[in-house]
């Protein structure tokens, strides 16, 4: 089973190499985004107010690793959606590989060009980055793994309905995108009306924000036992529910 895993995981990896589209989005558009919004920031922004200072120094990173990881998740979805319509899956079952086997390859593959992209974003922002960049890059790196490994479960759920892949990026985008404007990172959840902070305190991408957040500002793990279980959780449920009604054909 693990030589079948380190097999596929290899091909899958070469295979996301031979398309440069995938590969832009996924690793360079986050750390374009980065860059950019940082060099603006740089000009624009005071270093010595308070709200500045988290800005550069916390908001934009963790938005950026962020982008990391929904960028991932929707190249996950589509892919899946292209396997099915192409009939690709409905083949690799057919092999001696496992199901689960098939797709925790995917699984892996995600995790190991987010940490990539992370690691290229560090070390652009060292050289660029006008303010900066102070965190600690082991924690923050297993923090994205860990909020990137929960976020990808819930695009197999949506890679379970998503019929075809035309539909795939754009169904993946028009739900994970929102959860960005109510995971409280640009707006805290206690200045959100009232009818909002229930829905945001429900969705995954609060909990990620909040662990990015903390690891990224130089918090204790023990501070944030509360979002990796509630991530943890997410995995759980999303995993259940994709064992059920994922399609292989």
């Amino acid at each position: 089973m693990l030589r079948g895993l380190l097999k596929l995981t290899w091909l899958e990896i070469k295979i996301f190499l031979r398309e440069p589209m995938g590969a832009v989005g996924t690793i360079l558009i986050p750390v374009a985004v980065f860059l950019g919004l940082g060099r603006l920031a740089g000009r624009t922004l005071t270093p010595q107010t308070p709200a500045d200072s988290m800005w550069v120094r916390v908001i934009l990173p963790v938005f950026a690793a962020l982008l990391i990881a929904l960028s991932a998740v929707i190249s996950l979805v589509t892919i899946i959606a292209i396997y099915r319509e192409g009939g690709i899956l409905k083949r690799l079952r057919a092999t001696p590989l496992r199901p689960a086997t098939i797709l925790t390859a995917h699984v892996v593959v995600k995790l190991l060009f987010t940490a990539a992209t992370l690691a290229l974003l560090v070390l652009a922002g060292k050289r660029y980055y006008p303010a900066g960049v102070s965190v600690p890059i082991g924690s923050a790196t297993v923090a994205l793994l860990i909020a990137t490994w929960s976020i990808l479960s819930i695009g197999f759920v949506i890679a379970s309905l998503v019929p075809t892949a035309r539909f795939a990026q754009p169904i993946a985008a028009a739900i994970f995108y929102p959860m960005v404007a109510l995971s409280g990172l640009f707006v805290p959840i206690a200045s959100m009306p009232a009818g909002a902070q229930p829905v945001a305190r429900l969705l995954p991408l609060t909990y990620a924000v909040s662990l990015l957040r903390g690891i990224w500002q130089g918090d204790s793990w023990s501070a944030h036992v509360g979002d990796v279980a509630a991530l943890v959780v997410v995995f759980a449920v999303c995993v259940a529910i994709a064992s059920r009604v994922f399609r292989w054909e």
